[in-house]
């Protein structure tokens, strides 16, 4: 996993990366994962009228990871802004918990083998937003992260049939990170914008506030409590959404992964013993898959909202030790 920190506006932030990659001989010309057709060029460049009025920042950092790289702003935005739209390579774990002492968000990050190397820890401190750091596969987007006033968010992806230009959900996952302190804040924000794809994101704030919030193009479910638990992996749950769910294809054992969280969470008292044991595996099915078969939990993170700990496993749980990040600083302890 790389680690990199960026400061200064968003523009200067993409210029200055898509030059590093340049200087190390990474053209951003192709991407491994998928083709980037003509389908998903137009598409994305709908999306980039879509997102504008919102949130203009992150279009000039893709610009300006283009023009440092010497790469086509067109491509660059397809390849990003398409994700999560047209694919059905479905993956990731995600719950919260507020027991009353302690507010947790923890998350596996189940994806590719082949392109392990490339995932990024980054953290942000840009003009005008909140400083965040985050774990990404997907250069600006993030699927999953903690902002300096206690905010966490975790994405799953849930594939879906039809989609409009528009946020998918790892450029919202970001845009809550730069610009919500509260659970409160990020439904009221995720309300508002426009919506490309489906997925969950599992959010999580310093006062002890939780929610699942599901969405699609033209739907929002909002689970949310004030103390308890709640979890997600890649299908829609509630009644509003559930008719959205895709059949038919290889969604990475998501049923098994949810049950064993359910039944987890049934069963013990949520601790961050708990939670690192849940990740690992310990209570059954969650991230024990098959590395010759290209699948594997790449990362796996718990943030501690209650004593601002960030504790990350650089590879599957099930086989390396949690490490706390002490690198990034909570204004909340300023």
């Amino acid at each position: 996993m790389y680690h990199a920190r960026f400061k200064g506006n968003h523009y200067q932030v993409g210029c200055n990366y898509g030059s590093m990659l340049l200087k190390n001989g990474v053209k951003l010309n192709v991407c491994p994962t998928f083709p980037v057709d003509n389908q998903r060029t137009m598409f994305a460049m709908e999306c980039v009228t879509k997102i504008k009025p919102f949130y203009p920042e992150i279009i000039e950092e893709i610009r300006g990871i283009a023009d440092g790289n010497e790469a086509e702003f067109e491509f660059l935005c397809a390849l990003i802004l398409s994700m999560y739209c047209y694919d059905t390579n479905v993956h990731c774990s995600c719950f919260a918990y507020h027991n009353g002492e302690k507010t947790v968000l923890g998350r596996n990050s189940d994806f590719l083998v082949s392109i392990e190397k490339l995932y990024m820890n980054v953290m942000y401190e840009l003009d005008g937003v909140y400083r965040f750091t985050g774990n990404t596969t997907a250069f600006v987007e993030m699927e999953d992260g903690v902002n300096e006033y206690g905010l966490a968010v975790g994405l799953t992806f849930v594939p879906i049939k039809e989609v409009k230009p528009g946020f998918n959900v790892g450029i919202i996952l970001r845009y809550l990170l730069e610009k919500c302190k509260t659970v409160e804040e990020a439904v009221i924000a995720i309300k508002k914008l426009p919506i490309a794809s489906g997925g969950t994101l599992t959010i999580a704030d310093a006062t002890g506030e939780i929610a699942v919030v599901e969405i699609a193009p033209d739907y929002v479910h909002i689970n949310r409590k004030h103390e308890g638990y709640i979890f997600s992996t890649n299908f829609f749950r509630s009644d509003e959404l559930n008719k959205l769910n895709l059949q038919g294809f290889d969604n990475w054992n998501a049923f098994e992964r949810y049950n064993t969280m359910k039944n987890a969470f049934e069963k013990f008292k949520p601790s961050i013993e708990f939670a690192k044991n849940l990740l690992s595996g310990e209570y059954g099915f969650i991230c024990q898959y098959d590395r010759k078969k290209n699948a594997d939990t790449v990362w796996s993170v718990i943030y501690d909202l209650t004593d601002y700990k960030i504790l990350r496993v650089e590879g599957n749980p099930s086989r390396k030790e949690y490490q706390e990040d002490n690198r990034f600083s909570f204004n909340i302890l300023k």
